[in-house]
């Protein structure tokens, strides 16, 4: 449950640092900026990665294929401003639909905590 708060705090926090993009998308010199994602630490969460065979992939931080997301960004107009709407957008949806899916898991986390004990239905 912890951590899905986090998640949704963090959410909240990404969505007002996008708007702050998109509204500036016309400000000369304005850069974008992002939130990192919050760290999970495995170890303190109490999971723990088991390497059983020498074919299986080892905790090594790193992920498989393209992240766009560390892509370098090239396009800055003549007055400076380097947002681009499209980028900016994808990510507004992407993180209401994080927030959402959090929102979902919290929800029904509680209910079966009222479950357990004896207060649902």
């Amino acid at each position: 449950m912890q951590a899905l708060k986090m998640r949704m705090h963090y959410s909240q926090s990404r969505q007002k640092v996008l708007a702050e993009n998109v509204s500036n998308a016309d400000s000369p010199g304005f850069r974008p900026t992002d939130l990192k994602p919050p760290s999970v630490d495995p170890g303190r969460a109490g999971v723990v990665l088991a390497q059983t065979s020498v074919g299986h992939m080892g905790l090594s931080g790193q992920r498989g294929g393209f992240d766009g997301t560390k892509a370098p960004r090239f396009e800055v107009t003549p007055n400076g401003n380097a947002v681009n709407l499209e980028d900016e957008m994808l990510k507004v949806a992407q993180n209401q639909s994080d927030y959402q899916l959090a929102a979902s898991l919290y929800s029904k986390g509680l209910g079966l905590m009222k479950i357990a004990i004896g207060k649902g239905r």
